[in-house]
Order: structure tokens, then C-alpha cells, then sequence
């Protein structure tokens, strides 16, 4: 059954997290977005004169393990893998539901393969052999907004403020090319974002997109909309229309502390003279992934008594980033790699006193501090998005501005009363 594709308007309700309190007011608002709905108009409720049995898929578990658990034989087994979609059932993963429906002769007359809340394959009995329908389900939505101030660290800051892993790291992510969530972070430092909470029958599914979202850091502040273009393309963008994504990454760690920053006058740990340290050292457990922090070739991948496990990585004629003391390579000379692509694992081979990524960052061969060297900038909005854009962010920005402005008074006035 083919699915049908409708552009509606709806009216979504912003809620503020948590119960009402002093520093939590009990406000709603309703924002009308637009949503783009996927959905197959036939109902996803299985037959009710059907005998069902449900079979959730766990470790170790195929197509032909499940069918046998109900009772099934392998020509059902042929019959269904062999109808259209059936090579979805192929690659089964644990937590994934199956749901079998026999009729009183204990033939298969439907089956339903859930991958997940939201999407279910559902095969139909039709003769000897099975029809498939794709089915979608639309999530309600729920935009809700979420601010705080950095005390002891962000991940500490944003658990306060109730935010979901999933989003903490987006929202890193996202001004992961502008700040360095290593260096950078201070105490007083604050962010504030829109982002979707979804739900279907009732229940929470995992957090959806950030849709804006500002981070002031040093007394600088940063603000990030996400736009979807007439391409279905999805990116982040300054209120500008600049791309937040750079050629370059800050950091090629996801979770990391400092031990050892850029200077020329640094006296090395194991020779005790001094050497100039041209890069960064992030100190890590031994495993953590290493990240390419842009788009490039690997220029060479090898073993020095100095250096251990390295990776250098060449990006266009101007850039040179490596990667020295891992404990694996994951990349091969020549190889072509993408931003973010795990390249390595943290390790001490090499000089080290213990495990670290030591990072260079070199612009036309003359080495720079990767955390203060200004990044090429990626592509901006084209010209023929910039009207449909422009209206987006500014819903967006001020709706996140009002948000920020009402939490504001809200706080003075309780700061009067007190």
C-alpha cells in the first residue's frame, strides 16, 4: 500500500520541564509549526479473529529461530522473506517485535515486523504467498524550551535543566566547530534551546531535533537555528544564514579532559628538556575514539619510536591535522576519510607518559594552536532559500528570545518578593 505524504499546520504546546515550582513556572504556549507527515492510512491494529503470538527478537535470534518458537514452518519462513520488503527481515536486532497471527487452522495469515514505535512492515496471507505494507506513524510533538548556567560543568548544568543525553550531545555537537568544550567552558557560561519531545499513545519515544538553540560563552553568545531546505536537507545555521559546520572540527574527542595545551617553551615530560609542543594533548582512557577532524586523505598512517601509532591526514592543499600515540589505526594510507570518521583509538604508544591523542594542527606547513586558528567556513544558505530561511529563523529566534525573556522576569520577580 503505497504511503501518502501530507504538509499540515499544527498547533504544539511548549512545556516547561518539571513540575510548577518557584524557579519553574507552570506556563504553556501554543506555537504553530509545520509538520511533514509519512503515514499509511490504514489502521496498524492487528486482526481480531486471529490467534496472535509475539516473539521479541534478543541476542542471537533470525527469522527462522522466531518462526520456530510460534510454531511455524520453514516454507512460512520462505514465503514471507521472499515477499516484497521481505529482505528487511534479514537483519533483525535485538529489542525489535515480531507478532504472528494464525488463523484456526494454525496457518499464518498476517504478520507484523516492529522496528520500532514509529515503523512496522505488516505481510498480509494472499493465496501462497504474502502482501507487505510499510506503515509510519506520526509522533506528537511537543516543542520545550530549556536553559541553564554553567556552574561546575555543561553535561552537570544541562542534567540539571533536565535535558536528554541524546540532546546535551547535539547541542556540543552543534557549536562544536566555534567552541572548545575543553578550554573554552567557564563557570557562568550559559545556554538556552527549543527541541522536540515526542510521544506515541501517550508514551515518550527518545528525544527528536534541537530546532534553535544559543550558548554564551566567555560573554560571547552563539545562536544556531535548524533549517530544512526544498531539498529535504536538514543543517544548523548562525541567524545570518551561515552554516555552523566548518571544515574543521575543535577537538577530535568526543569526551576528554586537558593535560597539556600549545607552547613553544613546554619542557618535554620524559626528556626533561625543553621542546616546543606544537599541539594539544587530550588525556583520555585508553579506547576512546579518535574523530578526523575534517574531510581529507590520509597523507601516511605508521609507527615511530617518537610519535607510537600515528595518523597524518591531508584536507586540500593548505591543511595538515595528526594523530600521534594511538593505540590502534583504523585508517590505511591513501585512504579517503570524513569529518567525524573514527580514525584511531587513544592509546601510549610511543613518548608517553601515559594514555593521550596528541593533536597538530598545520596551515601550509607551519604548525598553529588547533584551538585558536581561525576554520574555513562551510557553504551558507543559497541565495534561492534565503526568503523561506529567513522566516524560519526569526520564528524560531524569537520565540526562543521570549522564552528566555519570560524565565528573566519571572526570576526578578520572585527575587522581589523574597
Amino acid at each position: 500500500m503505497a504511503a501518502l505524504t501530507l504538509g499540515c499546520s499544527a498547533l504544539i504546546a511548549v512545556a516547561w520541564p518539571g513540575a510548577p515550582s518557584a524557579t519553574n513556572p507552570p506556563i504553556q504556549e501554543s506555537l504553530a509549526i509545520t509538520l511533514n507527515t509519512t503515514e499509511d492510512s490504514s489502521s496498524s491494529q492487528p486482526a481480531a479473529d486471529l490467534h496472535w503470538n509475539e516473539q521479541r527478537v534478543a541476542a542471537g535470534d533470525n527469522l527462522s529461530t522466531l518462526f520456530n518458537r510460534s510454531g511455524l514452518s520453514p516454507a512460512d519462513v520462505y514465503r514471507v522473506s521472499n515477499a516484497r520488503d521481505g529482505q528487511y527481515l534479514l537483519e533483525l536486532y535485538p529489542g525489535e517485535l515480531l507478532r504472528f497471527g494464525v488463523d484456526a487452522e494454525g496457518k499464518l495469515q498476517e504478520m507484523h515486523y516492529q522496528k520500532s514505535p514509529l515503523e512496522s512492515y505488516v505481510f498480509v496471507a494472499e493465496e501462497d504467498s504474502y502482501q507487505s505494507q510499510h506503515r509510519l506513524r506520526q509522533p506528537e510533538i511537543l516543542v520545550s524550551f530549556r536553559q541553564g548556567v554553567i556552574e561546575e560543568s555543561l553535561y552537570m548544568a544541562a542534567k540539571q535543566a533536565k535535558l536528554p543525553d541524546k540532546i546535551i550531545m547535539e547541542m556540543a555537537n552543534i557549536f562544536a566547530w566555534d567552541i572548545d568544550f575543553v578550554f573554552d567552558i567557564r563557570a557562568g557560561d550559559s545556554f538556552a534551546l527549543l527541541y522536540e519531545q515526542r510521544f506515541v499513545d501517550g508514551k515518550p519515544l527518545p528525544a527528536g531535533n534541537i530546532l534553535a538553540a544559543s550558548f554564551t560563552n566567555r560573554g560571547k553568545t552563539y545562536s544556531a537555528v535548524r533549517y530544512e531546505d526544498s531539498r529535504g536537507r536538514s543543517n544548523y545555521y548562525t541567524p545570518e544564514g551561515l552554516s555552523m559546520r566548518k571544515a574543521f572540527l575543535r577537538t577530535p574527542l568526543d569526551i576528554f579532559r586537558i593535560s597539556s595545551g600549545f607552547d613553544l617553551r613546554r619542557k618535554h615530560p620524559i626528556h626533561k628538556k625543553i621542546k616546543a609542543h606544537r599541539g594539544v594533548d587530550y588525556a583520555a582512557p585508553t579506547g576512546t575514539p579518535v574523530y578526523s577532524t575534517g574531510d581529507g586523505k590520509v597523507l601516511e598512517a605508521g609507527y615511530s619510536k617518537a610519535n607510537g601509532n600515528y595518523v597524518f591526514i591531508q584536507h586540500g592543499q593548505m591543511y595538515t591535522t595528526k594523530y600521534l600515540h594511538l593505540h590502534s589505526k583504523k585508517v590505511r594510507t591513501g585512504e579517503s576519510v570524513d569529518q567525524r570518521q573514527v580514525i584511531g583509538t587513544v592509546g601510549a604508544t610511543g613518548y608517553a607518559t601515559g594514555p593521550h591523542l596528541h593533536y597538530e594542527f598545520l596551515v601550509n606547513g607551519v604548525h598553529r594552536n588547533p584551538r585558536t586558528v581561525t576554520l574555513p567556513q562551510a557553504k551558507p544558505i543559497p541565495p534561492s532559500e534565503k526568503p523561506a530561511f529567513a522566516a524560519s529563523a526569526n520564528s524560531l529566534l524569537n520565540q526562543l528570545a521570549t522564552k528566555q525573556s519570560n524565565q528573566l522576569a519571572w526570576n526578578q520577580q520572585l527575587d522581589k518578593s523574597d
